[in-house]
C-alpha cells in the first residue's frame, strides 16, 4: 500500500528555534540590515562587497545553528508518508535533520554561482570573496533568489503541491509571493494544517486547523493528529 503524500511548506519560523533569525520579527529589519541594501539585485549592483559579506556571515551562523524538534519531527514523519518539503528557507537544516525531498525555494547558502549565467552553480562552505570568479569569468555570488528576482522553483513546486493528500504550512507569514501562493493549489477537499506562533490569514483555505504554536511544540502536536486519523 502507497503511502499517502504530504506536502510541508516551511518558512523561517521553524529555524528561528533553532537561533536563525528572521527579518520579519519585529523591527523589519534582517540582523540589523535593510532587506534591499542586502537582499535585492540593486543592492548587489550598489555594493557587492556588502552583499557578500552578509551572506558570508548568514553561512556561518547556519553551520553554527543545528536542526531543532520541528526539523526532526517532519523527518520521522517519513516511516509513515511521503514527504516533501518546500522550503524558503535557505538554511540546510531540514537535510541535517534527514529530509529526503527538499525543494529550495529562493536557494540555498551553501551554493554559489556565476552573477550572470544562472546554471553555473558551485558548493561553498567558506567565504565568497571579490574577485572569486565562475568559469565563465563572472563574479560569484549566493545562490539565493532575491526580492525582485523570479523564482523558477516555484514552477517545480506547484505540481507537488497539487499532488497533496495532507497539506501542512510551519513558520510562514504567507506574505511573500509566489511561496504563499502556493496554499491556493493545495487540493480542496484534503486535510491541512498551518502551524505558528501567529496564524497568517488563510481565509480562502478550506479544512484547515490551525495550531498556534512555534514550530516546536506544532509539529509534536500535527505527529499526534496525524497517528490518531
Amino acid at each position: 500500500m502507497s503511502k499517502k503524500k504530504i506536502v510541508v511548506l516551511t518558512g523561517a519560523g521553524i529555524s528561528a528555534e533553532s537561533g536563525l533569525k528572521t527579518f520579519r520579527d519585529s523591527d523589519g529589519l534582517w540582523e540589523g540590515y535593510k532587506v534591499t541594501d542586502v537582499a535585492t539585485p540593486r543592492a548587489w549592483k550598489k555594493d557587492p562587497a556588502m552583499v557578500l559579506d552578509f551572506y558570508n556571515q548568514r553561512r556561518k551562523n547556519v553551520l553554527e545553528a543545528q536542526p531543532n524538534a520541528a526539523h526532526i519531527g517532519l523527518a520521522k514523519l517519513q516511516d509513515d508518508f511521503d514527504v516533501t518539503i518546500i522550503t524558503q528557507n535557505i538554511d540546510d537544516l531540514h537535510e541535517r535533520a534527514g529530509s529526503k525531498k527538499i525543494l529550495h525555494l529562493h536557494g540555498e547558502i551553501f551554493k554559489m554561482r556565476s552573477e550572470f549565467d544562472e546554471s553555473l552553480v558551485y558548493d561553498i562552505r567558506d567565504d565568497i570573496k571579490l574577485g572569486d570568479k565562475a568559469e565563465d569569468g563572472a563574479q560569484l555570488r549566493p545562490n539565493i533568489v532575491w526580492f525582485e528576482e523570479p523564482v523558477p522553483m516555484i514552477q517545480l513546486a506547484v505540481p507537488v503541491v497539487l499532488s497533496a493528500d495532507i497539506f501542512v504550512v510551519v513558520g510562514t507569514s504567507l506574505v511573500v509571493y509566489p511561496a504563499a501562493g502556493l496554499v491556493d493549489y493545495a487540493p480542496m477537499d484534503i486535510p491541512k494544517y498551518v502551524i505558528d506562533k501567529v496564524i497568517p490569514r488563510t481565509d480562502n483555505v478550506y479544512n484547515v486547523t490551525n495550531i498556534e504554536k512555534p514550530a516546536t511544540q506544532g509539529i509534536q502536536d500535527l505527529i499526534e493528529l496525524l497517528k490518531s486519523q
